[in-house]
């Protein structure tokens, strides 16, 4: 008897244990930042300093959110997103994280914007174990599952797009001359080490390069040396602030190689217009998103609905700047991952269901784009389409071409 006693006394604990764990496990799971009733989102974004042009995204991510709460919040949670300024600037950066993780006490913070500045943060992030999601820059640093497990880009990276332009070289212009400008910082050395590594053993197409400071009042003597260089290929790596100065430069010099523009300084509002339109004329950049100035998409369905989003949640939002258009899948992609979520709202399970995005696509995005991530694939999107300005718009062409750097992450 004593031992029937002990096996039901045994048996009574398991079926207790098994009632209170069976509702626990379908219990709501939170970390600071989540709730019942709210997500909080953190983001800092250049509004003022060099790179200021690109503080449009942060406007359309905060109009986003504010149609998603409008429809009802994510899996009936609003967002509550929080934007601060950094000025493009590595310290405030920094300062700006942490106000965000220890005093706002947010979820994650998703799309920081630059190298610079989520280079400054990225260690940080990893130390406190907060998601530093899909940020807005395409280092190939921020695509390191084993060194930096909380940190994931979203954007082709720079390599890739690199890699992409060598193929085109190789194929169209074989006996070429490069002369390469770019801007002094991880980017820029990421994207010409994408163009070298691209080209193989080809790379001494390059015969000249010079680099510039984004602080840089003015950049025209090193556009002078390099078209004194005798290249008649020209690439631009350069936020849209340089890549402006350099179109207008190349221009006035009568210079007139093939052009290659860096995809993150395509914006024909902030970059194309300024340098001026017949400057622009026949510059080849990459895409992998659709362009709302494009007449080839007037009458797309998601291009329109962007369009009413804008009008009614951006109204002073340009609608010819790609930006604003890139904000938006980007706020996209960030409520798939808090979709798939679900009531654990944890760190650990964010950073889980950003590695676990298949063939994710939004309609915005050119066909054939897809995003796919694993526990060790942090680069979501590795592939783009060659696109050329006609004077006017950008026009497409060719096939979407993968530049994969594969996972040796290019350090």
């Amino acid at each position: 008897m004593p031992g029937r006693r002990k096996s039901l006394a045994a048996l009574a604990m398991l079926a207790a244990g098994l009632l209170v764990t069976t509702p626990a496990s379908a219990q709501k799971r939170y970390d600071p930042g989540a709730s019942d009733t709210e997500i909080k989102i953190g983001n800092i974004m250049p509004y003022s300093g060099p790179a200021s042009s690109y503080g449009v995204i942060g406007r359309t991510e905060a109009a986003f959110f504010r149609m998603i709460n409008d429809q009802g919040g994510i899996n009936g949670r609003k967002i509550n997103f929080i934007s601060y300024d950094d000025a493009y600037s590595p310290p405030k950066a920094i300062e700006q994280a942490r106000k965000l993780v220890e005093s706002d006490e947010v979820l994650l913070i998703f799309q920081a914007l630059g190298t610079p500045s989520n280079s400054a943060i990225m260690k940080y992030m990893n130390a406190k174990r907060v998601p530093q999601l899909f940020v807005a820059s395409g280092g190939t640093k921020f695509g390191d599952p084993k060194n930096f497990p909380w940190t994931m880009g979203f954007q082709p990276n720079y390599q890739s797009e690199g890699r992409i332009y060598a193929k085109y070289i190789l194929d169209k212009f074989p006996n070429g001359k490069i002369a390469v400008f770019w801007q002094n910082d991880d980017a820029g050395k990421d994207q010409f080490k994408g163009l070298k590594d691209g080209l193989g053993d080809k790379a001494g197409m390059i015969i000249a390069d010079k680099s510039y400071e984004v602080s840089d009042p003015s950049i025209d003597s090193q556009i002078v040396a390099l078209h004194d260089s005798g290249a008649d290929i020209f690439f631009s790596w350069a936020a849209p602030k340089g890549s402006a100065q350099a179109i207008r430069k190349v221009g006035e010099l009568g210079w007139k190689p093939k052009f290659f523009l860096a995809n993150t300084a395509t914006s024909i509002a902030s970059v194309l217009k300024p340098a001026g339109l017949a400057y622009s004329k026949d510059i080849i950049s990459t895409a992998y998103l659709k362009d709302p100035t494009d007449p080839t998409w007037d009458k797309d369905p998601a291009v329109i609905a962007w369009r009413a989003f804008m009008d009614k949640y951006y109204p002073d939002g340009d609608k010819t700047n790609a930006n604003n258009l890139y904000g938006y899948v980007q706020a996209e992609a960030m409520a798939q991952v808090l979709k798939q979520c679900g009531d654990n709202l944890t760190r650990e399970n964010v950073m889980k269901q950003a590695a676990n995005l298949k063939n994710f696509h939004t309609d915005l995005m050119l066909p054939g784009i897809m995003v796919n991530t694993s526990p060790d694939d942090y680069f979501p999107i590795e592939q783009m389409q060659l696109m050329r300005f006609n004077g006017q718009v950008w026009e497409l062409f060719g096939d979407v071409i993968t530049g994969e750097v594969g996972h040796e992450h290019g350090q």
